[in-house]
């Protein structure tokens, strides 16, 4: 039985209320395929190495709806305000100095004092993230060392039962990950 879903209201309730669950959910953004988890529950970050088999220490990003939601989990500074104001929603990843006091799940940063952040374009993204109430942890979707996946069956051929739910919103527009920014220094 498919595990692919369109990306309807309904849907898009079920796939965040797996996540608020602690499952990983595999969803759309204008890059590619996102696999998901609750970027605040320890355990559903934990979920998503073992299912792509990636390395523990290989940090992952942290996908927001918007910079207010930054400013609930990292130290923030004006010129990674303005990249974000020029660039987001979009195919960009900040990097900022976690906040001490953060509810990211350390998993996410992979020991590092810092965290990767990025409010994706596509619409999919933006209602999951909205619907979870919270960030979105999710590296590519599929198992590591393999190619990034650019539409749903891609992700389904990858990661086959290791993911629950993957929510449809067709082949993404740019097909390549995201430009990563290291905004923890003086010079990016």
């Amino acid at each position: 039985m498919s595990k692919i879903f369109p990306a309807t209201k309904d849907a898009i309730e079920k796939a965040a209320t797996l996540l608020k669950d602690g499952a990983v959910v595999a969803f759309p953004t204008e890059t590619v395929y996102g696999l998901g988890a609750d970027a605040t529950s320890e355990q559903a970050v934990l979920g998503i190495f073992a299912a792509k088999n990636r390395p523990a220490v290989n940090p992952l990003i942290v996908h927001v709806t918007d910079w207010a939601m930054v400013e609930d989990y990292a130290e923030t500074n004006a010129r990674a305000k303005l990249l974000a104001a020029s660039f987001w929603p979009g195919p960009l990843s900040i990097i900022l100095k976690r906040k001490k006091d953060t509810k990211l799940a350390e998993a996410v940063s992979a020991g590092l004092d810092s965290v990767a952040l990025r409010a994706p374009a596509h619409p999919v993204a933006q209602q999951l993230i909205a619907a979870l109430g919270r960030p979105i942890a999710a590296p590519s979707a599929n198992r590591s060392g393999t190619l990034s996946p650019t539409s749903p069956l891609h992700v389904e051929k990858s990661l086959g039962d290791a993911v629950p739910m993957i929510l449809a919103g067709g082949k993404c527009a740019i097909g390549l990950e995201s430009t990563v920014v290291d905004m923890t220094t003086e010079t990016p």
